[in-house]
């Protein structure tokens, strides 16, 4: 058949039929074809494929009206679902893919970004009953930083994870009270400051004024994206696939669309709904301000929570925490500006050091990846062993150009650290993602007393800090050992290095840092962490230090952890051998960070708040003045249960932990265990990682009593193990030595500096902390 500008009527044998233009034996220009299941698309065609503006209407009612582009809806158009719903916007491929607003057949709406087909990016949604969200979206969910006001006129600010709260927020309720703290999938979980209506203070009229502003942009944004009156413009490409195969039936789009009406289903439980990165910490509108306050006399409640279940209330007078957070922040100051071996980096170099970083990791990652695969050598650990890289601003041959400051580069062993990498099961494109994506880094205050500097990558999994010259030369002198270490025993519990590396500014300013794995991101909230060393000098916590994120020390620990036999074997295994291999090296001062997740009791399952009562409970005065505010309750044991290891049940692909094998467990016959978690989940038991415990404290007796009983609180627990500070060498033992002098310290004390006393006195003090079974 010829090219004809002439109408031609086709009846295919099918009973397909086709009215239009062709050429040659397509359809092509302006036409109309009618499947035999009732579809019909009227519109433009190009060589026997709908492109250009057109009107597509299935058999159940759904329509499309808009451009289409090689048998695709692609570009902008409007969707009319057979359920009532319709979607105005940017489409990709058959699916809503960009900018775009979609009504609900509930009369729900959202308007914001849409990628293959679901909620992902900045967005709006607006429930029928009031309720509204702005901000981040994942997957369809809210994920992210956001803002959620309910239509009684409470209104949260703050993180979420798969529709939960999950994460730093702030909550403000309607009659004008606040609560800060953390939430875990929706519960509090953890420490935070309650502070009742008619508080009066600066920040929390901020606050209230930020979230409104932010709202309101958001808002703003979002309404002027979608106001846009020009299309996008289609690419007109040929497309393999015949149109008639393609869109025969509404299949594609109205499942697609009615799954999307689905998950809002849970939109009426609004209150419940919302996702963020729980590495995610609020701006300055939340947490880090929430000492700067109230007038003298007022008070608040400093609440801790353990998956929803208030375990300790205390009454706190404002005006005296806020006079001793502001000495205790002058105090960290003088104290990181004397010591900080990086204090050189005021203001924006801190921000200048991380973007510096995030380059020559990308560049020492993509440098060295394509190289063949090789046994790693004795040269590679050598002087010789460097990568070495100029990166001016404006780049150079090599080098892009970039926002920060002209520095020279140098990367430490490349190669044995690649092999490294792969013995710990890291992908080279996910560890520079991590590191080096648009999220960029979070800056942490030091937890010790070095003034290192220390940042956290956005997904938790790594943690850089930066080295003295004198650690840096005791981690590559150890490092041929330590490759050989890690290589044999795969559940070793010695920090996890994945690079070393340095950057030198310009007058000679030199920082060194060193990337290691973080072991506290976990699936579970960390409750408690303690730096263990076996030691009782100097080992306690001022309790006016004390926060939600402060490592406690070895007199601070009042529990003893009970475990399984094997599990506990296991674990004593391999810390004789790592202690072993740290004396071998002279390497002292070492610490086991242990980490605590507690587990919500059985019998007080039944307080939890549900969310439409969530701010009634918080306000409610005779809750404040009930026994359960009066001090801390008695976890009883819930029971972790440990059932046998099934790999289809639980992740066992790379993650954070990268590495380890799945333990036996004795309970359930010597066989391979997962850890049930009623609630949460089946988690892989490695050593080290979501290990079961119980925990025994001691509770404290009236000293009137007459009859002497010991008396435990017993907790349910899930313990992360690792060692840390590993690069204090023996040569540095006479200035300890002197340290411990003029600090009056015995002379056992100053003994222990040797290699083998230390690690024989630590592995006997961790003996009494996971003590023997009866």
């Amino acid at each position: 058949m010829e090219d004809s500008g002439s109408i031609t009527e086709m009846v295919l044998s099918n009973g397909d039929a086709y009215v239009g233009s062709f050429k040659g034996v397509f359809p092509h220009g302006k036409g109309k074809y009618t499947w035999s299941d009732g579809s019909v698309y009227d519109g433009c065609w190009e060589e026997g494929k709908m492109s250009g503006e057109g009107r597509f209407v299935w058999p159940s009612g759904a329509s499309y009206e808009g451009d289409f582009s090689g048998g695709y809806l692609h570009g902008f158009g409007v969707f009319s679902g057979s359920d009532g719903s319709v979607y105005r916007g940017v489409w990709r491929m058959n699916t809503q893919h960009g900018i775009g607003r979609k009504q609900y057949q509930n009369s729900d709406i959202y308007d914001g970004c849409w990628k293959e087909g679901v909620r992902e990016g900045s967005g709006r949604y607006a429930w029928s009953n009031g309720n509204m969200y702005i901000g981040s979206w994942k997957d369809g969910k809210m994920c992210g930083r956001g803002v959620m006001k309910w239509f009684d006129g409470d209104l949260f600010d703050g993180c979420w994870l798969n529709g939960l709260r999950h994460g730093s927020g702030c909550y403000r309720f309607a009659d004008g009270s606040y609560y800060f703290g953390v939430w875990t999938k929706g519960l509090k979980d953890g420490h935070g400051m309650f502070y009742p209506a008619g508080s009066k203070h600066r920040f929390l009229r901020k606050c209230s004024d930020r979230s409104d502003e932010k709202r309101k942009r958001r808002l703003s944004h979002i309404s002027s994206s979608n106001s846009e009156s020009v299309k996008p413009k289609v690419k007109r490409s040929f497309s393999e696939r015949i149109s008639s195969s393609l869109l025969r039936s509404s299949g594609s789009i109205s499942q697609r669309t009615t799954s999307l009406g689905e998950d809002i289903a849970l939109g009426d439980s609004s209150r419940d709904i919302m996702t963020c990165d729980s590495s995610s910490v609020l701006s300055q509108s939340s947490l880090d301000d929430r000492t700067e306050f109230l007038e003298t006399g007022s008070v608040a409640y400093e609440r801790e929570y353990t998956q929803g279940v208030l375990i300790k209330e205390r009454i706190v007078n404002i005006s005296k925490l806020s006079r001793k957070s502001k000495q205790r922040c002058k105090f960290h100051a003088k104290e990181v500006k004397r010591k900080s071996c990086v204090d050189f980096l005021e203001g924006r170099k801190s921000y200048y050091l991380m973007l510096n970083l995030q380059l020559g990791i990308r560049y020492s990652v993509g440098k060295i990846t394509p190289v063949p695969i090789r046994e790693v050598r004795q040269s590679d650990f050598g002087d010789q062993a460097r990568i070495k890289m100029y990166f001016p601003r404006k780049g150079s041959q090599f080098t892009p150009s970039h926002h920060s400051l002209d520095f020279y580069w140098k990367d430490y062993c490349p190669m044995v650290f690649r092999y490294l990498r792969e013995l710990f099961k890291l992908d080279a494109a996910d560890y520079m993602m991590s590191i080096c994506g648009d999220d960029g880094l979070r800056e942490l205050s030091s937890p010790g007393k070095s003034g290192s500097l220390f940042y956290l990558s956005r997904d938790d999994r790594f943690v850089i800090k930066t080295l003295k010259k004198s650690e840096l030369k005791a981690l590559l002198k150890m490092l041929p050992d330590y490759y050989k270490h890690v290589k044999e025993h795969d559940n070793t519990l010695i920090t996890k290095v994945f690079g070393v590396h340095r950057i030198s500014l310009k007058r000679g300013k030199k920082v060194r840092f060193v990337v290691m794995g973080n072991m506290f991101c976990t699936e579970l909230r960390i409750h408690r962490r303690y730096d263990l060393k076996g030691s009782s000098h100097g080992r306690l916590t001022k309790k006016d230090r004390v926060d939600e994120t402060t490592t406690l020390k070895d007199l601070d620990l009042t529990y003893e952890f009970h475990m399984d036999k094997l599990l506990r074997e296991a674990l004593f295994k391999q810390l004789s051998l790592d202690c072993r291999f740290l004396e071998s090296q002279n390497i002292i001062d070492y610490s086991l960070l242990l980490g605590l997740h507690f587990r919500a009791p059985e019998n007080l399952m039944s307080l939890l708040e549900p969310p439409d009562s969530l701010h009634k409970v918080e306000t409610d005065p005779d809750h404040v003045e009930g026994g359960i505010s009066q001090g801390e309750l008695s976890i009883p044991p819930r029971g972790l249960l440990l059932v046998t290891h099934e790999p289809s049940s639980v992740n066992v692909t790379p993650g954070p932990h990268i590495r380890g094998s799945t333990l036996r467990a004795m309970s359930v016959g010597d066989q391979e265990v997962d850890l049930l978690l009623p609630g949460t989940g089946r988690l892989r038991v490695q050593l080290g990682v979501n290990m079961p415990a119980q925990a025994n404290q001691k509770v404290m007796q009236d000293e009137a009593a007459s009859v002497q009983v010991e008396l435990f609180e017993v907790y349910d627990v899930v313990l992360y193990l690792g060692i840390i500070d590993i690069l204090q060498e023996y040569n540095m033992k006479k200035k300890l030595e002197h340290t411990y002098k003029s600090l009056k310290f015995d002379p056992m004390s100053i003994s222990a500096i040797e290699p083998k006393i230390y690690s024989k006195r630590f592995l006997s003090f961790l003996e009494k902390v996971f003590p023997v079974e009866p």
